[in-house]
């Protein structure tokens, strides 16, 4: 028996975006986004809400609204430089911060710098953080295989140059991940280039738009499956569907549901 996965609702592809920092260039980016019905990440820092140009407390869960917050530290310090009891308060008060404005749990993160250690990755395992993105480009559409070193596809400077292979790709099962800073595109004045990639990208019946964490969720999911020795009995234990591709036929394992194959 062939057994190749797929994504929510039975999709070959997902697609999803973070943008770090919380800046005001984030409301035209936003308005981009809902024109395309692209799904994004916002890692934002609530200790510099106050701050220039930043989004203000009041404003965040109205603008985010359809997308996910997620922890981006308090302040933005190189973690890595920090002491374990820093490194908690800047992530317990991010996140404590956050969730009080949009009122869901916020597990979600980027490191600030893309800069992280072991030692800080093994703090973010006990606060509750499911995952982190770092700023490192794998240039491939992949699934990562360590949720606390969540390496994207590529910046959003190099998202065209990508955008072709992956909508031409036959594989199953494939993740573009696209990230950046809204500010970008207000200093190189390229916001054409946003809605250029977001038209191409738009609109696909086999690619599924999704945040961060609802592909991490999906994932886990998909990794919680209990198999029979054969493989023929198959149970899904997690509150959501899997979707896979069985002997060329598209099956939904719904949640909690075993089926014999």
């Amino acid at each position: 028996m062939q057994i190749d996965f797929l994504f929510n609702d039975g999709k070959r592809k997902a697609l999803t975006f973070s943008y770090d920092d919380g800046v005001v260039e984030d409301r035209q980016l936003i308005d981009v986004f809902n024109r395309y019905s692209m799904k994004c990440t916002f890692h934002l820092n609530s200790g510099l809400c106050e701050r220039e140009r930043r989004i203000d407390q009041c404003d965040i869960a109205d603008l985010y609204t359809g997308h996910e917050v997620a922890c981006h530290s308090k302040t933005h310090p190189h973690l890595k430089n920090m002491s374990d009891i820093e490194v908690v308060q800047q992530i317990l008060d991010n996140r404590r911060d956050l969730e009080k404005i949009v009122g869901y749990p916020v597990t979600g993160m980027s490191y600030p710098y893309g800069t992280y250690n072991s030692a800080v990755i093994d703090v973010l395992k006990k606060l509750g953080i499911a995952y982190s993105r770092t700023a490192m480009s794998t240039n491939k559409f992949i699934t990562p295989n360590d949720f606390y070193q969540w390496h994207p596809t590529c910046h959003h400077n190099n998202a065209m140059d990508l955008t072709d292979n992956f909508l031409e790709s036959s594989k199953n099962f494939e993740l573009f991940y696209i990230w950046g800073h809204s500010y970008e595109f207000d200093r190189k004045d390229n916001w054409e280039d946003l809605e250029e990639l977001c038209a191409k990208l738009s609109s696909k019946e086999d690619i599924w738009y999704a945040t961060n964490i609802e592909i991490y969720e999906y994932l886990q999911a998909v990794k919680n499956l209990r198999f029979s020795v054969d493989r023929k009995i198959i149970n899904n234990p997690s509150a959501c569907s899997v979707w896979m591709l069985i002997d060329g036929e598209v099956v939904e394992l719904m949640a909690g549901q075993t089926m014999n194959f």
